[in-house]
Parts: structure tokens; C-alpha cells; sequence
């Protein structure tokens, strides 16, 4: 498996991650963070998206071999997914938050069978609420879902409890302290920057600078 400081140097250099430990961004929940994490930027670079692609497929490939198809979580998680499913011939399908209001009502997109071995795949996890509801919508059709790969994971403890409740094995190209330590090693934060960053992990929706 590649270095996560690899993918986390990827991430930064094509401004996906940002850091700003002097202020903070909001999160849709209402979190105040003072980093953000949007990998839909790497799409945009075709270098970068082809390297964190194959990675992503070398993890699965490595860990899942057994795999029967990939769904994704929309909608972040299905361009991934998609190109991912695309490299190892694999099945492709995508789990919407809820079912549509329309149509056929479907939350799961894409052809799937009961019994089927898929792994889910993510752009990235915080606490692993929207995540886990896509495995749930899946193993309500009977799917077999045996495992999730996402991009970047913040790290929280929550969503590694979640996880473990599930049983639902999990990796991660890359993490929120391998993003820290590389941010360190290039100068790009002072001791004091870091010690904020990292206080935010422990507790951040209590998070006050």
C-alpha cells in the first residue's frame, strides 16, 4: 500500500485540503473546523486523480480480493467508485441518502444481488453517520457488504466505534494526522498551529478557539 503521507501530499498540492489553524470553516453540521477536506478538487487534475485512482484500486485489490462489485456513497464517493470499478471490471452501483421521491424510488442505483460481496467506497470519513447509512441501505437488500475504502479519514473516535459496531472492515488512503506530519515537515505550520489542529480532533463539535 502507498504512504498516506503520499496521498496526503497529493491532496494538499492540488489544494483539496485546507488548512487555516488562525480561523475556521463551517461544516454543513455546523462544526467549526479549522481544516476542510474536499476531494472532488483532485477530479479537476487528471495526474493526481489517475495516481490516487490506482491506489485506491491497489487497496481494493490487496485487501478485497474477493470483492464482487464497488458502490458508492453519493455523491462524493461515486466518481471513485466508478473509476475504480471501471479499472478492475468490477460492478458498479451508488447509495443516495434516502430513496427518491420519483420515479422508482430507488436508493440503490445500478444492478445488485442478494448475497453479493461489494465494498463501499467514500471520498472521505469524519464521524461516519452518512457512510454507515449507505451500508445499512445495502445490507437491507441483502447485499454482503464486506468492507469501505475511503480517500482521507479524519480520525475521530466515533466513526471507529461505528465501524467496529458494524463489523465493517475499513481502510483509508490517507489520514488526518499523516496530513499534520506532512503540514509540519514542510514548515507550513508552526509548533502552535499544530497543537490547535490537533486539539480539534479530540473534541470538535465542542471546538472553541
Amino acid at each position: 500500500m502507498t504512504d498516506a503521507k503520499i496521498i496526503a501530499e497529493k491532496l494538499l498540492q492540488v489544494k483539496a485540503i485546507a488548512l487555516k489553524p488562525q480561523g475556521f470553516f463551517t461544516w454543513a453540521s455546523g462544526w467549526k473546523s479549522p481544516i476542510y477536506c474536499d476531494n472532488r478538487k483532485v477530479l479537476s487534475h487528471p495526474y493526481v486523480r489517475d495516481f490516487i485512482k490506482s491506489e485506491l484500486c491497489n487497496v481494493l485489490f490487496e485487501k478485497f480480493e474477493e470483492a464482487q462489485g464497488l458502490a458508492g456513497v453519493a455523491t462524493a464517493g461515486i466518481p471513485w467508485g466508478a473509476m475504480a470499478a471501471d479499472q478492475l471490471k468490477l460492478p458498479f452501483m451508488y447509495v443516495r441518502p434516502k430513496p427518491k421521491e420519483h420515479g422508482l424510488g430507488n436508493q440503490i442505483e445500478g444492478e445488485y444481488q442478494s448475497g453479493q460481496k461489494v465494498v463501499v467506497i467514500e471520498d472521505l470519513v469524519s464521524t461516519g453517520k452518512s457512510s454507515l447509512q449507505a451500508v445499512d441501505a445495502l445490507l437491507e437488500k441483502g447485499v454482503d457488504v464486506i468492507g469501505m475504502v475511503s480517500i482521507f479519514n479524519y480520525g475521530f473516535p466515533i466513526a471507529k466505534q461505528e465501524f467496529e459496531k458494524k463489523s465493517i472492515t475499513y481502510y483509508s488512503l490517507t489520514d488526518y494526522p499523516s496530513i499534520l506530519s506532512l503540514a509540519m515537515e514542510k514548515g507550513t505550520l508552526t509548533e502552535a498551529e499544530f497543537s490547535v489542529l490537533e486539539e480539534w480532533q479530540k473534541d470538535p463539535a465542542g471546538w472553541k478557539q
